[in-house]
């Protein structure tokens, strides 16, 4: 078994790092740049940086806070939110990123993904899901677009299942039921995409105790763990994290 990754993920507006619940009501936690160094420190495994309203605001991901956050760290970094074509993923690789997340704009053109894989390598991608319960699709989970606020009526483990078809490298699933909540993962959500692909799933979306982290790991299947509100405010360190899997048996970087 590989090495389960921790991977703190920065939410950004406005130039800063912002935390909500199930999407909305945004609190400030921070420069991202301190943000950044901070967790290099502390042992994050990987960084996520999420320019959430670029989408709703109809822009691009903003290149000057991915140049800053990208000259600070040597972890791998993920960055989404406007990457809507090939030309736009070079742009944030070539200003520092490491990989890519696509939502919205891969759910318009599933094309993207292939052409992505094919001229970047698939380790460079990664498509992010968010979802919501509605027992009207074959699995339970209906796909939402537009940072949350769309759903496109579209069954979201299916779609996970043509993402790994059309290449991708990572699969970040986040349950809108969950976001932010501090009430755990979504268990359910993510075991269901982990069972449906065989690419590395992301656990998203409402970590509040160490063990959520470990049941994310156990019973949901995924290998890297994402969490914001826990380590933007303090609750607990990245080494506590690791320490707490560690003792039960599951393979970290310490």
């Amino acid at each position: 078994m590989e090495a389960i990754k921790i991977m703190p993920c920065l939410d950004m507006k406005d130039g800063r790092v912002v935390k909500g619940v199930h999407f909305v009501d945004i609190r400030d936690a921070g420069d991202p740049v301190e943000n950044a160094q901070f967790y290099e420190k502390e042992g994050a495994d990987e960084l996520a940086m999420l320019d959430i309203a670029a989408t709703l605001e109809n822009r691009k991901t903003r290149l000057e806070w991915v140049k800053a956050v990208s000259s600070v760290i040597t972890i791998p970094l993920t960055v989404g939110g406007g990457i809507n074509s090939l030309e736009d993923i070079e742009i944030v690789l070539l200003a520092g990123a490491d990989k890519v997340s696509m939502n919205s704009a891969a759910v318009k053109n599933p094309k993207l993904i292939k052409d992505a894989a094919e001229r970047f390598g698939s380790e460079k991608i990664t498509v992010a899901i968010d979802a919501r319960r509605n027992k009207k699709m074959p699995s339970g989970f209906e796909l939402v677009i537009a940072g949350g606020t769309l759903p496109v009526g579209k069954d979201a483990i299916e779609w996970a299942k043509t993402c790994e078809d059309l290449g991708v490298g990572v699969i970040l699933p986040t349950s809108m039921d969950g976001d932010g909540t501090l009430a755990g993962y979504d268990i359910e959500f993510t075991k269901a995409i982990s069972d449906a692909v065989k690419v590395p799933v992301v656990a998203s979306g409402g970590a509040g105790k160490l063990e959520h982290f470990y049941d994310a790991v156990i019973k949901a299947g995924a290998s890297i763990l994402l969490a914001a509100s826990v380590f933007h405010f303090r609750t607990f360190s990245i080494r506590q994290v690791k320490e707490y899997l560690k003792d039960r048996g599951i393979k970290v970087k310490l």
